[in-house]
């Protein structure tokens, strides 16, 4: 027979129960105490409560920081929990690396820790892709290492939940984006990951709302060479200021420890280069610089060192020990060369040059192309541009790059001397004497007046031109084009002073004169158009082999246009003659003669015969040579064109 429970054994048994539900029940200021389960994978959503204790919506106080910006395929990277401000606790986490492009897949792998302190998860049928908490005790920080996947390529985010209290957490703590390389630089190169098979799940992944961004945002961001420019090392690259923008068509980015000098070099995605370089130079000019080149050859990158020569130019690799620098990083991915090198603090080339980066003031000099010779690079058609100011390496500042004004003006001007104002002076100085006759200009003949205009105008060019690329230059570089280029300045210079002693029509050394006028000008004009064509093959010029083409059309104009007013002469001198040999002067009377030499004498006061056809022609040969001259220019100015017509 049962005895009724008393009054006492009621009160007994709810006693019992409360201090067994306050034993059992969750410390609020706890989180998890084993950690997050593997079906939070997805949401990395703790189920607090049922789920009915939502993730805070205020920023963080905690932060996800990584050692490196930049990991090699199958490398080791630290992964840092801490608060904001430092010293702030937490009790639990969970943290995973995702791809940062769809279809964000958990990637790479966690090492475990050796007190335990880290729970390692398997999400997404991986092993130790994630990782939490093992027990929910306080802690102000907490350290993982991180190991990327071997056959990946691309750009992880770390994301965590981090939880402050039972109470109060935050979902998707991002960390700055860590792109993957490949880093393995003696093998073949690695497949570039798909997509694993069998991902799909009921929910989307987590992707933190700060990093959903326009493209053209994303690719700024994602890009880690720019991380530190002005800050931590010295960056540079072309076009000018695009560090700024971090859109660089090529890129160096220079970091000094000590004695420890790393040169960082990248191409730009979409520029097909063949390799990407940088070299060290005295004066930013081509030419006795130390060259470090990362080539892709064979599926890999590989590192070169050169010493760069001018005339004519080559990149000579067996001027420097190729032990000089070790290459510590390098991938190619879309396209993009990247490298990472550490260079010799001195280096001596096999010309007794040295360079001494700990104590040496050298001029940074990016350049890529998308061609490659047999044991050195190619033409750097790509794009060079120099730094404008040198530099020691270790101290950080902002770079700018070399003006080319000097060079363009100069090119500029000896273009306009002897591809226009001197091929149109020698055509009014030869064809033109009997045109416009009676017509004067400042009391001269028209043919005079016009001719003494252009060919001043040409020696007023050709002088300011040649002192430009002397203050250029500041030194003497001798090859074909600066040697036949001297040649022709001092015809042209001694042109003008010839003809201010020129004799009288009537002097007996007359005739001398024109014959040493005519051929110190036209010689002065050949050799002043085979100088263009020797610029055309000058690296500081930077100007497209195709140019040839242009200056051989313009000859071929020239001389046609010589040879139609050369008919066109003989023709005027035929019909002047047959108009002399109407008459018979023996048959003339005495009046008849005289009558006739008035008549011959009124004619040379007289445009000689077809001068409208002169004039015509005079107009279309103005006009293209206007075409030629302003052509060749635009050339010069916006070399390297190549690069100037990618941009458009």
């Amino acid at each position: 027979m049962t005895r009724p429970l008393t009054m006492r054994s009621w009160l007994t048994m709810v006693t019992m129960a409360l201090l067994l539900a306050l034993t059992t029940w969750p410390d609020p200021s706890q989180s998890l105490p084993q950690g997050a389960p593997e079906t939070v994978c997805d949401t990395m959503l703790p189920f607090h409560s049922g789920g009915s204790v939502l993730p805070q919506n205020s920023v963080s106080p905690f932060s996800v920081e990584t050692s490196s910006s930049t990991l090699g395929q199958g490398q080791t990277l630290r992964v840092d929990l801490t608060g904001v401000p430092a010293g702030l606790s937490f009790g639990g986490y969970m943290i995973q690396a995702r791809n940062r492009n769809p279809p964000h897949q958990i990637v790479g792998q966690f090492s475990p820790a050796r007190d335990g302190t880290i729970k390692l998860m398997n999400c997404e049928s991986s092993v130790n892709n994630s990782a939490t908490h093992s027990n929910a005790g306080p802690k102000q920080q907490v350290l993982l290492e991180w190991q990327s996947p071997v056959d990946f390529l691309g750009q992880v985010v770390f994301n965590a939940t981090i939880a402050q209290s039972y109470n109060e957490f935050w979902v998707g703590v991002p960390s700055q984006p860590v792109q993957i390389v490949r880093r393995d630089v003696s093998g073949p190169p690695l497949p570039t990951q798909a997509p694993p098979a069998g991902l799909g799940t009921t929910r989307a992944p987590y992707v933190p709302p700060s990093y959903v961004a326009p493209n053209n945002v994303a690719a700024v961001v994602a890009d880690p060479i720019y991380n530190g420019c002005g800050q931590s090392k010295n960056c540079f690259g072309f076009p000018d200021g695009c560090v700024a923008s971090k859109t660089c068509t090529s890129v160096s980015a220079v970091t000094v420890r000590g004695d420890v000098f790393e040169f960082e070099i990248q191409s730009g995605k979409g520029t097909n280069a063949a390799y990407v370089a940088v070299g060290l130079s005295d004066d930013a000019k081509m030419g006795d610089d130390l060259s470090t080149e990362c080539v892709p050859e064979n599926g890999r990158v590989n590192l070169y060192s050169s010493l760069t020569s001018l005339a004519p130019y080559a990149a000579v690799r067996s001027s420097v020990s190729q032990n000089s620098a070790r290459l510590l990083d390098a991938s190619i991915v879309d396209g993009v060369i990247y490298c990472r090198v550490q260079r010799d603090a001195v280096t001596t080339a096999a010309n007794g040059r040295t360079f001494d980066l700990r104590n040496g003031m050298y001029h940074l000099l990016v350049a890529s192309g998308s061609t490659l010779k047999e044991n050195s690079v190619g033409y750097h058609d790509i794009g060079r541009l120099p730094s404008a100011q040198a530099i020691n390496l270790a101290e950080v500042q902002d770079l700018g790059g070399s003006s080319r004004l000097l060079v363009q003006l100069h090119g500029a001007f000896m273009i306009a001397a002897w591809i226009g104002t001197t091929s149109l002076g020698i055509i009014f100085a030869r064809y033109f004497k009997q045109t416009w006759v009676g017509s004067q200009s400042c009391g001269k003949d028209q043919w005079f007046a016009w001719h003494r205009l252009l060919m001043v105008t040409t020696w007023s060019l050709t002088v300011a031109a040649y002192v430009l690329i002397w203050v250029e230059l500041k030194r003497a570089v001798w090859h074909a084009h600066s040697i036949i280029g001297l040649i022709t300045v001092i015809l042209c210079f001694l042109q003008p002073i010839g003809a201010l002693f020129r004799p009288g029509p009537n002097d007996k050394k007359r005739p001398y004169f024109n014959w040493g006028h005519w051929l110190g000008g036209n010689l002065a004009h050949i050799l002043g158009i085979v100088t263009i064509f020797f610029s055309v093959k000058l690296p500081k010029a930077e100007l497209p082999e195709w140019m040839d083409w242009i200056l051989v059309s313009f000859v071929v104009v020239h001389v046609l246009v010589h040879l139609i007013f050369s008919i066109t002469g003989m023709a005027s001198e035929r019909h002047l003659s047959q108009r002399a040999n109407t008459f018979q002067m023996g048959d003339m009377s005495h009046h008849q003669q005289h009558a006739m030499r008035n008549g011959m004498s009124m004619e040379r006061k007289m445009d000689a015969p077809y001068g409208a056809m002169r004039k015509g022609l005079l107009g279309v040969y103005g006009v293209v040579l206007v075409l030629f001259v302003v052509v060749l220019i635009l050339l010069v100015v916006l070399a390297p064109i190549e690069q100037f017509l990618g941009k458009s």
